[in-house]
């Protein structure tokens, strides 16, 4: 996969619910996952359910989240 605009769903604390974030690039990594890189944040793995390539229409409602998701690949 070459790198692909997406949007990254991150999760805040307690109170924030949760949200789409744009202006991230997205490609395959070989350890598994997709490699989310964007100027302003440092590079990292995620899982692919975190990414999505279309402009979802509602930026404050999550994706499928799995039970006892990891949110990020080490």
């Amino acid at each position: 996969m070459r790198r692909e605009r997406c949007w990254v769903w991150f999760k805040g604390g307690l109170t924030d619910e949760g949200h789409w974030m744009s202006g991230w690039v997205a490609s395959t990594a070989a350890e598994g996952g997709l490699l989310i890189e964007n100027p302003s944040y440092v590079a990292c793995r995620v899982p692919e359910w975190r990414v999505v390539f279309k402009e979802p229409s509602d930026l404050n409602q999550p994706p499928q989240i799995p039970d006892n998701p990891i949110w990020k690949l080490v």
